[in-house]
């Protein structure tokens, strides 16, 4: 969702520096990067260790709730697409296809992205706090097809960052990688695109047959 449909990205940036100043401090660019994709405790934890903050149950409680209110307020307005992103998801149903959105997010905020997405192009949808293990740990994926009735190496994944990558790749499934914010390395079996714009079933099958 975030960084691959919706531009989403730059809100979490408003919201993850303005929890650093609470704390004292300024976000690097290293270590916002470094939580871009990542699960919402995974995400935390780095804030903290970057920013070098020792962290207690109660802090990490007040700043989930803190991101989580904050993020909140942003997502509110309006959300911009990524490009190609809408036309993407009306190809895919055009073509029949199953659909799931899979994102590391939780659900109370997935809600107001599936709002500006429109809840018709999903069959499923899957959350960070859905799973035991958000991304990088394929467990999303795996029960994104669960749903869908499917293998995961008959689906193919569109993801944005390292994380999601890795977590697509660990469940089986195809992958085509769009960067947002953040370069993600070339590996075997990650087909690279632009952005979605003009995206074909054409090329879900190149990306099923590159899948290692």
């Amino acid at each position: 969702m975030d960084g691959t449909l919706l531009d989403s990205e730059k809100l979490w940036d408003i919201a993850v520096r303005e929890l650093a100043r609470e704390h004292g401090s300024e976000l690097t660019d290293a270590v916002r990067h470094a939580l871009i994709g990542a699960s919402g405790p995974n995400a935390l934890r780095m804030l903290f260790d970057g920013i070098g903050v020792e962290t207690t149950p109660e802090i990490l409680v007040a700043a989930g709730e803190f991101l989580e209110r904050r993020v909140t307020e942003l997502m509110l307005g309006p959300i911009p697409w990524r490009p190609g992103a809408k036309d993407a998801l009306a190809m895919v149903r055009e073509a029949g296809l199953r659909c799931a959105l899979v994102t590391n997010t939780k659900r109370s905020l997935t809600e107001y992205g599936l709002d500006t997405l429109g809840r018709d192009f999903f069959d499923t949808s899957v959350c960070g706090d859905e799973v035991a293990h958000g991304k990088p740990e394929p467990h999303i994926y795996r029960r994104a097809a669960e749903l869908l009735g499917v293998d995961p190496r008959d689906c193919v994944a569109i993801e944005d960052s390292p994380t999601g990558a890795l977590a697509a790749q660990g469940a089986g499934c195809g992958l085509i990688v769009i960067p947002c914010e953040i370069a993600v390395p070339e590996a075997p079996g990650r087909v690279f695109r632009e952005s979605l714009v003009g995206l074909s079933v054409p090329d879900l099958r190149v990306a099923l047959a590159a899948r290692v």
